[in-house]
């Protein structure tokens, strides 16, 4: 398949200023990753500019090799016993009202590194105790012992992203299963109702408009409540390639779907990702559930 030509709505300007190379500094002074630099997100100027970040505990490396994801695949290090500290300092160095941790897929730990993500939560607790947090958690290969580790240390939001339709995960996320993410997030909210659930898709990889529908669809059946929409842009010339550029004006009909489907909060744009305006999507939350 031929390359598609970059539209001009999606070149970014890079502004390499103070606060940027302030937070880039900080995080390699304490040995800390991101998934920010590692996944190569086109936002990484804009949120480290902002002083803002998303944390990625458990190594670099990553025990899947998915299609779309430029974070490296391979054996992966002993967890470090230290990181929960530090990235509970680097919270509280950097002012954060909200944080975003997320990780690689440990499928070579026994419980898939939900004690890591526990200790993590703790400690940021623990210094930063105004701080809201969330995770972005991996399957855990649909564990309800390690869901249930997560959700004991109390995060504020949980997020697991579905990524792309099913009909596409055997091309784009072979080593996960479409019922299986969307079983975890179910078992979320039947473990703690109380915990907000969130989960985010990309476009532009193939699917089909009935497609995407079904997905939001089952969705809202599992009691998600925050949803991101953004363009797939493929981060190197070994990842699978962009079918189709889809239309600003068309994240704005899939927002409004969306709302009208029952989210209470959604962030849809070309550049949206996970953790993109993260602080903003859970105030959005918090206001209509409070």
């Amino acid at each position: 398949m031929e390359t598609l030509r970059r539209p001009s709505w999606l070149n970014k300007k890079i502004t390499l200023d103070d606060r940027y190379l302030e937070v880039q500094k900080m995080i390699k002074r304490k040995g800390l990753h991101t998934i920010c630099e590692e996944a190569l997100c086109p936002n990484i100027y804009e949120c480290f500019s902002k002083k803002t970040a998303t944390y990625l505990i458990l190594g670099r490396y990553c025990t899947r090799n998915c299609r779309f994801c430029a974070v490296r695949h391979g054996k992966p290090k002993v967890p470090d016993p230290q990181e929960p500290i530090l990235v509970a300092e680097a919270v509280r160095d950097m002012g954060l009202e909200h944080v975003v941790i997320t990780s690689v897929t440990r499928d070579d730990l026994p419980d898939g590194g939900a004690s890591h993500f526990a200790k993590t939560i703790g400690k940021i607790r623990e210094i930063n105790p105004n701080t809201t947090v969330e995770v972005l958690i991996p399957d855990f290969r649909g564990s309800t012992e390690s869901i249930s580790t997560v959700l004991d240390a109390g995060p504020d939001i949980i997020n697991h992203n579905l990524e792309t339709v099913p009909r596409l995960y055997p091309r784009v996320r072979p080593g996960a299963d479409y019922n299986r993410s969307l079983n975890l997030l179910r078992q979320i909210r039947s473990l703690s109702p109380t915990t907000h659930t969130k989960s985010g898709l990309m476009l532009g990889l193939g699917e089909r408009e009935d497609d995407v529908k079904k997905v939001l669809e089952d969705l809202i059946d599992a009691g998600c409540e925050v949803l991101t929409l953004g363009q797939y842009l493929q981060p190197t010339k070994m990842h699978i390639k962009v079918e189709r550029y889809i239309l600003p004006y068309e994240f704005e009909e899939w927002k409004r779907y969306a709302l009208e489907l029952g989210f209470i909060s959604v962030s849809s744009g070309p550049f949206v990702r996970s953790s993109y305006n993260a602080k903003e999507l859970l105030k959005t939350l918090i206001l209509h559930t409070s």
